[in-house]
């Protein structure tokens, strides 16, 4: 493979954004995808490029179809083929139990958080060629449900470690490889999303290494996953969870 061509949904800010630095420092051009935030999404950008790097954003809702053809067809003429694929969107809402829940919170979690790795793996397996890889970022909610809390993300991560089982079976013979992460209690600003900014904190000694992780720690993880060190796994998520 020549050259290599990274697109990361929810580049803008924690994980995405830890992420897309990390992968331009190993030779990737990066597209930094965001929803809403320009500013943090264009910091990212100058980031990379003040260190050497090749990068550009771009706003896309990815759980979008029409916008997510879009996305990908900017990369072509940008950058050239995607090789790699990190899905990292996802959003949490205010702190709830299912009992409180009604379907339209249900149908926006699970649309923005699946129906989006779906997508965006069918634009990028119709572009790569044999040695390209995805990564889909889950959550440690998936094994833990999160109840009391959200249910419904936890489900929502729970799909996508199918989604990576599944399509990585599906396209091994081509030759591309799809796994997963799944972070634990990781320092970003999703959490204050679900109404508490400081549940890191409130949760760390549940932890059996008594401490959030950082965006950084992730993404190294993911980096390894995406690069030929890693040739001869699929199908598999690692937890990055510190012990829980």
């Amino acid at each position: 493979m020549q050259n290599k061509i990274a697109l990361v949904t929810g580049a803008s800010r924690g994980i995405g954004a830890a992420t897309g630095k990390l992968l331009a420092t190993q030779g990737y051009a990066v597209c930094v995808n965001y929803q809403y935030n320009k500013t943090a999404a264009d910091e990212v950008v100058q980031h990379i490029k003040a260190h050497g790097g090749q990068a550009i954003a771009y706003q896309a809702d990815v759980s979008c179809e029409s916008q997510v053809i879009d996305l990908f067809n900017f990369v072509d003429t940008e950058l050239g083929t995607i090789t790699h694929l990190v899905n990292n969107v996802g959003i949490l809402l205010p702190q709830s139990k299912l009992i409180d829940m009604d379907a339209q919170r249900i149908n926006l979690i699970l649309t923005t958080n699946v129906t989006s790795y779906f997508i965006c793996c069918r634009a990028a397996i119709k572009r790569m060629q044999s040695g390209s890889a995805i990564v889909n970022v889950s959550s440690g909610a998936a094994r833990s449900g999160s109840p009391n809390e959200y249910i419904d993300y936890a489900a929502s991560k729970g799909a996508v470690d199918t989604l990576t089982k599944g399509l990585s079976l599906e396209v091994a013979a081509q030759g591309i490889r799809v796994n997963g992460v799944r972070p634990g209690f990781i320092h970003t600003d999703i959490h204050a999303d679900g109404g508490e900014p400081g549940r890191i904190a409130r949760l760390s000694p549940q932890v059996p290494m008594q401490r959030g992780g950082k965006p950084e720690e992730v993404a190294e993880a993911i980096a390894w996953l995406l690069s030929d060190a890693a040739s001869y796994v699929t199908g598999s998520t690692i937890d990055v969870t510190g012990g829980k």
